[in-house]
């Protein structure tokens, strides 16, 4: 069973999702009134109508014929206002003046259709919300591609996909799949897509569309989960970049075997940042800092511009600690560097002022 769902959806279509836990897709909307503040609402507006019509022929009491003979008091005018607004209509008090006779027309009919549409309003309100729904979902699916894919949402789901957005992804190129409800839920109010359900099933992710994935982030609660989803993910789509989180650095070369392009081991790289801390709280803190994107230092990924190719490391305006050349990564002191070549990669550290982003292959770039 599984279950996919998008930030934000409507109250009553809420309710209904807690019982319907499959198929299902919610897109952003805004958070509106509780289901039983609406009814109150929507029984205060019928009451008003209905008491709007009494007073109106009471008003014009001398317009109507009883059939019982007597004049038609306040209480006949209420029962009159509730036949006639509900369409029962019995024909034992009748309008006989041209007024009251125009005043039904103009009047009274007008009121008898708006008290209809608010005691069906809430079933025309679920109807209309599942078409929409469904419209905005398919042109989702349909606008969706190149985008990342989150498989849990926990404390490293989170973080990832802050950082990610940190460089500039939109939070619409983002999907969150996790099988806690409570967890896409936290997604969805934080305004991403979320799929609830097992995603080492091929279904899960497709519903995702993870197919059309550019990049697919993995940071399951258990490592024999982060295998079998990546590959599953890496057989729906050969080309996306796969970045998969471990707990037991054993686990990394199995990972790895199994299609994901980088692999981190959370529980060790925790422990070596806890070890540098302790032997340099201040290198702790840079190290902290540069991971850490859109405040301080950050390290990014950029292309060799045409004024620097022939150049060396050393030349460049940036502090460049790495060079990516082919698949291989060389370090800044390499003397395999050589001069740079345009079809390199430089992984630099660059400074983030306010007012600036910074793309994960790109310069800092002002905002706009």
């Amino acid at each position: 069973m599984f279950h996919v769902k998008l930030p934000g959806h409507d109250a009553i279509a809420r309710q209904a999702d807690e019982h319907l836990v499959t198929h299902r897709v919610k897109l952003p909307r805004k958070v509106v009134e509780r289901p039983i503040r609406q009814v109150v609402k929507r029984l205060a507006m019928a009451l008003f109508v209905l008491a709007a019509t009494a007073f109106i022929v009471w008003v014009d009491r001398d317009g109507y014929n009883d059939n019982a003979g007597d004049g038609v008091d306040f209480l006949d005018s209420l029962y009159y206002a509730t036949v006639t607004l509900s369409t029962t209509g019995y024909g034992d008090i009748t309008p006989v003046s041209d007024a009251a006779r125009l005043t039904n027309i103009f009047v009274i009919t007008p009121l008898r259709v708006l008290f209809l549409i608010i005691l069906v309003g809430t079933t025309l309100e679920v109807l209309t919300e599942r078409t929409r729904e469904e419209w905005r979902l398919n042109r989702w699916r349909a606008a969706l591609r190149d985008h990342t894919v989150v498989v849990g949402f926990g404390t490293k789901g989170r973080s990832a996909v802050q950082t990610v957005c940190a460089t500039g992804l939109k939070k619409e190129q983002v999907v969150v799949v996790d099988p806690s409800a409570k967890a896409v839920d936290a997604a969805t109010a934080e305004g991403y897509a979320g799929v609830i359900g097992d995603a080492t099933r091929s279904d899960v992710l497709m519903r995702a569309e993870v197919h059309k994935a550019r990049q697919i982030i993995i940071a399951t609660q258990r490592d024999d989960t982060a295998v079998l989803v990546t590959l599953t993910a890496r057989q729906l789509n050969r080309q996306a970049k796969i970045v998969a989180a471990v707990r037991e650095e054993e686990n990394a070369p199995l990972l790895k075997q199994s299609g994901a392009d980088a692999v981190i081991t959370s529980a060790s790289a925790a422990g070596r940042l806890l070890g540098l801390s302790v032997l340099s709280p201040s290198a702790g803190m840079v190290m902290e800092d540069l991971i850490q994107q859109g405040s301080g230092l950050d390290i990014v990924e950029r292309p060799v511009v045409k004024a620097e190719v022939g150049k060396g490391v050393r030349e460049t305006d940036d502090l460049v600690v790495s060079v990516v050349r082919g698949h291989r990564v060389l370090g800044y002191d390499d003397p395999a560097i050589g001069k740079l070549q345009l079809t390199d990669r430089l992984i630099t550290i660059v400074r983030v002022t306010p007012g600036t982003r910074v793309t994960p292959h790109s310069r800092p770039l002002p905002q706009d």
